[in-house]
């Protein structure tokens, strides 16, 4: 079978494909890509037996006719978080789980800093959409930054392309050359909900409806979490 998926669910997904393959299921080969080239591709008709991505992304294609009706599943959330390059002084300035107390403390920090880092994904638009509220877009102008297609923010920080970087905490986990700040307080957090659906074009929606069961199951929990999500059968509704 053939899948596509976000950059951002790239590696939980190979651990997650890998295990359910273990347990006697067909092979995947997982393509990843970005989360709107990946859209396209599927919406495109390109053959495809599997389809991950951001829930309202997945939504467009179920209205669009282009995934089997009522397949879309809902598989883990991720947290953004925000880092800064590792040789920054920002890096000591916040500890804990909370990257700043409030929103108060983020509106201060965006204020202060040089060149500000998002990505192209869901995380990066609804990051904008916040500073859009706050009324900030015109004063923070030219120093946000939005990482080209499939490239992480990571990479950005380390190259020092930026000073300041919002993405899914589970794709700046591990990353070399950054320090992670935390997640976003909750009065202003960003969260996302990654899924999977069966693609209307698959040549065998038995074999992809049982793996994406399996992803979805209580035997898929731990790989989820250990990739900086959670589950999504133990998110809070």
């Amino acid at each position: 079978m053939r899948a596509i998926s976000s950059m951002a669910t790239r590696y939980v997904l190979a651990d997650l494909i890998s295990a359910a393959v273990a347990a006697g299921l067909p092979k995947v080969e997982l393509e990843s890509v970005g989360g709107v080239d990946a859209a396209q591709r599927v919406a495109d008709g390109e053959q495809f037996d599997l389809v991950f991505l951001a829930q309202g992304a997945l939504q467009q294609l179920d209205d669009g006719g282009h995934v089997v009706p009522g397949s879309v599943t809902p598989l883990m959330h991720s947290e953004v978080a925000v880092a800064v390059p590792s040789g920054s002084d920002a890096a000591a300035i916040h500890e804990g789980g909370c990257a700043f107390p409030d929103a108060a403390g983020l509106r201060a920090t965006l204020q202060q800093a040089g060149r500000i880092g998002y990505s192209t994904g869901p995380s990066g638009a609804a990051l904008v959409k916040m500073i859009d509220g706050w009324g900030m877009v015109e004063e923070l102008g030219g120093r946000l930054v939005q990482a080209r297609p499939g490239i992480p923010v990571a990479r950005s920080l380390a190259e020092g392309r930026v000073d300041l970087g919002f993405q899914q905490l589970s794709e700046l986990v591990g990353q070399p050359g950054i320090r992670i700040l935390g997640v976003l307080p909750p009065d202003c957090a960003i969260d996302t909900v990654f899924g999977g659906a069966v693609a209307t074009v698959s040549g065998n929606s038995a074999a992809a409806t049982e793996m994406l069961r399996f992803l979805a199951s209580e035997h898929a929990a731990p790989t989820v979490a250990a990739h900086s999500f959670t589950p999504a059968q133990s998110h809070p509704s």
